[in-house]
């Protein structure tokens, strides 16, 4: 997801360019070697084209890489028409960028709750600019991130799994600048300000219901109603639970935490928890690190670079003083929504780094595979598999399954992916590279990462699973760091500004058997983002792809009830550049129609979209709309000036961001059967 940080001096609109992306901070030191000549050695452009020709009469695509020629001779195999390819038969939004958000028309879109509306019965009223921390921890957080829909009662049948349930939303980071009137600086809060900001993080729980008019509204006063925040009580377990690299303020025992932060995406357990992913932690860290093991371990992960002024209030958070406080962070949390009293876990065995979200696939054998990227610049994909299998016929059996396992890291050749493990002992991760414990190769997965020689992708976001063909689907939402030298066979361009999707194929895709377990899976380019009308872009779609279907930065995935994928997008700063709303596409994965992009929904100015997440029948949409009214690349947007205020519209009132519910007029399934 997308956070800016201000570089100091740089309040006026001249200098908004010069504003640093967060999450393209370069602190990968690796020289692993690109594989640039090994895909000119096996792929002469000739070669390429005469694969792919080869394959024109069939509607997939090999693996390796992919050219554009492949997705018409596709088309045309499949003696289909422009406009008719797709099986999405939604009338495409046009693109539009204003103080609004917009749906496909025969859709409503409507906001569902607020920042600052109540969760836990007793919450008291929201007062924009002012500072409450006891009222935010009651009250639904900022910038609303992954939504979970889990059906009441816990494992309800289709006929009535979709029209009462519990949303269960993340609340990635806080936008000081809109949260608070006369605030340009997030380093500047006051002690009230800052405090408040810290119960605006973590997660919500809200009970929802679906009405005899087909209208969803939150169910006050609910007894699952939950709030988890950056103070909540949590503890640990897995490999890493009691280790002295946990012991911090407060815990001398290395087993509980104090709180949640920058929850990012997440994912659904198929015992029914929920799974958090602690993405960019590093920001809330000041002060220079005096232990010399623990500053180098912190600088892989770009600390110090404190984005938020929290350590004057919270000593926690200060690494003068507690240089070990950082390593409680960066990991994936669960925690069971039906049971509003559960206590949060931290499961380190799934490593910790930028969790951009942590995706669940049972493997054909019954073990738990969780996958996740690592959303920074020339960072890895992850995929940890449980030593145990899962037992629906045992809850209990199931309670600690993410505490066992092995935790992978992706290695692309430009013929297969081979997945890595990362245990202790094994190459070069000894305690000759200063690895004491498999404790140590999780509090520093990055550098073990780099050591076994992972491929540094281009900031991979969500990595999700179709539940239908079992492939397995990348966000690289952008890097423009990348020089020409820094090329591969999977991230294909230099300065790669727009982004692109891979698509992992696991032995067995397309059967009752995908074996995500496997240690070699397939893969091949699904897309290359960015204007296709513009050859400079290198940009591959269907060849139907419309002025208002193509997009940049590809950031979450769903998939509907057919197989069909939805991508959410976060252009961040550059929706100014590009002219392109944030919000929701839509494609085939197969057939003719496959890539085959159509706008369906686009954000108010300055938001960006995230938390796709469907009802069992397809026939809901619940998305989050998150910093809306944020800046961008020429436009300075603060409390009291903002860009837009929605959804209230209200001159009193800053942009609140907001989860949104979608349904079909008629009431049918989104996106047409």
């Amino acid at each position: 997801m997308s956070d800016f940080q201000d570089v100091a001096g740089t309040d006026d609109v001249d200098n908004l360019d010069t504003r640093v992306d967060v999450d393209d901070i370069g602190v990968n030191p690796t020289s692993t070697p690109t594989f640039r000549e090994m895909v000119d050695a096996r792929y002469s452009r000739r070669g390429v084209l005469k694969s792919l020709l080869a394959a024109a009469a069939a509607t997939t695509l090999p693996p390796g890489v992919v050219d554009r020629k492949a997705y018409a001779d596709a088309k045309d195999a499949g003696k289909a028409g422009a406009g008719s390819a797709s099986t999405l038969t939604f009338t495409e939004l046009r693109n539009v960028i204003d103080e609004n958000h917009h749906v496909s028309p025969g859709y409503d879109a409507k906001t569902l709750i607020r920042w600052g509306d109540p969760v836990l019965p007793g919450a008291p009223a929201w007062k924009p600019g002012v500072a409450d921390a006891d009222g935010q921890a009651r009250q639904f957080g900022y910038n609303n991130d992954f939504i979970a829909y889990m059906p009441l009662p816990a494992g309800a049948d289709q006929s009535d799994a979709s029209s009462h349930g519990l949303l269960c939303v993340s609340h990635e980071y806080v936008s000081s600048e809109l949260i608070w009137p006369g605030v340009t600086d997030k380093m500047k809060t006051t002690e009230a300000q800052s405090r408040s900001e810290i119960k605006a993080h973590g997660a919500s729980v809200v009970e929802v219901r679906k009405g005899a008019e087909g209208q969803w509204s939150v169910v006050n006063g609910s007894q699952f109603a939950k709030r988890i925040t950056g103070d909540t009580p949590m503890v640990f377990s897995g490999p890493v639970a009691g280790h002295a690299r946990l012991k911090s303020r407060d815990s001398d025992t290395g087993l509980e935490c104090r709180g949640t932060l920058n929850n990012c995406a997440g994912g659904v357990t198929p015992w029914g928890t929920v799974l958090l992913a602690e993405e960019n932690f590093h920001k809330y860290f000041s002060g220079e690190i005096n232990d010399a093991v623990e500053a180098k371990a912190q600088a892989r992960y770009g600390l110090p670079n404190p984005d938020y002024g929290w350590a004057r209030y919270e000593e926690r958070f200060d690494l003068k003083r507690f240089p070990r406080e950082a390593n409680r962070f960066g990991w994936v949390v669960e925690f069971d929504p039906y049971d509003p009293t559960s206590v949060p876990v931290k499961r380190t065995a799934l490593g910790r780094f930028k969790h951009e979200g942590a995706t669940v696939a049972l493997n054909h054998d019954g073990r738990a595979v969780v996958y996740s990227g690592d959303d920074s610049a020339f960072e890895y994909v992850y995929k940890f598999v449980s030593k145990s299998a899962y037992r629906p016929d045992n809850p209990a059996a199931n309670r600690n399954l993410l505490d066992d396992g092995v935790l992978y890291v992706a290695k692309f050749t430009p013929r297969d992916v081979k997945w890595l493990p990362l245990e202790f002992g094994d190459g070069p991760l000894t305690e000759a590279n200063g690895f004491h414990s498999l404790a140590d190769v999780m509090i520093e997965t990055r550098r073990a990462a780099d050591l076994v020689g992972a491929t540094p992708m281009d900031r991979p976001e969500d990595v999700e699973p179709d539940p239908v063909s079992g492939r397995v689907y990348i966000a690289l939402t952008n890097n423009g760091k990348r020089t020409e030298s820094q090329r591969d066979a999977t991230n294909r361009r230099a300065e790669n500004k727009y982004g692109h999707i891979v698509e992992m194929l696991p032995p067995g895709s397309g059967t009752d058997a995908v074996n995500h377990g496997a240690d070699t899976f397939g893969w091949r380019i699904f897309l290359q983002a960015g204007d296709p009308s513009k050859p400079d872009h290198d940009a591959i779609y269907h060849p139907d792809v419309t002025r208002h279907g193509w997009f940049a930065c590809p950031d979450n995935f769903a998939f509907d009830q057919r197989g069909r994928l939805w991508i959410s997008t976060d252009q961040g700063r550059e929706q100014d550049l590009y002219g392109i709303p944030d919000g929701m596409r839509a494609c085939d994965t197969d057939g003719v129609g496959r890539a085959l992009t159509r706008l369906f929904f686009a954000c108010p100015a300055g938001a960006e979209m995230c938390g796709p997440c469907f009802t069992p029948d397809g026939k809901t949409l619940f998305v989050a709309v998150q910093h809306p009214g944020e800046s961008g690349r020429t436009k300075r947007s603060t409390y009291d000036d903002p860009i837009t205020r929605w959804p209230d519209f209200d001159e009193q009132t800053p942009p609140r961001p907001s989860v949104v519910v979608i349904t079909k007029q008629d009431g049918g399934e989104i996106g047409g059967a």
